[in-house]
């Protein structure tokens, strides 16, 4: 959890990818994630949360369907919202926070 915080304390946007390998919406997360990631670099931080296998992390941000995607900087919550999210989209929303 202390790794976590650190994470997102950073003055680096962090999207956050809280996924199950159960679920077939997170599974098209997984390219979506690769073209925010390859747009924008090292300029964001790009994490994929398996909630069955971090369930405290999980409960803390109260995470209740999957996939949720969570936008964070410098401790703030930025975005948040369920469901599968375009890359344009996410890919927009960090610009305006870098």
């Amino acid at each position: 959890m202390s790794k976590f915080n650190e994470i997102i304390n950073g003055d680096k946007p962090v999207l956050l990818d809280f996924s199950a390998e159960w679920c077939q919406p997170c599974k098209m997360m997984t390219p979506i994630l690769k073209k925010v990631s390859d747009e924008l670099g090292d300029k964001v931080r790009v994490l994929k949360i398996d909630v069955d296998k971090n369930q405290e992390i999980a409960q803390k941000w109260q995470i209740q369907g999957v996939p949720t995607i969570m936008i964070f900087k410098s401790g703030k919550q930025l975005f948040r919202q369920s469901g599968v999210i375009p890359a344009e989209q996410l890919i927009s929303l960090l610009r305006q926070n870098l």
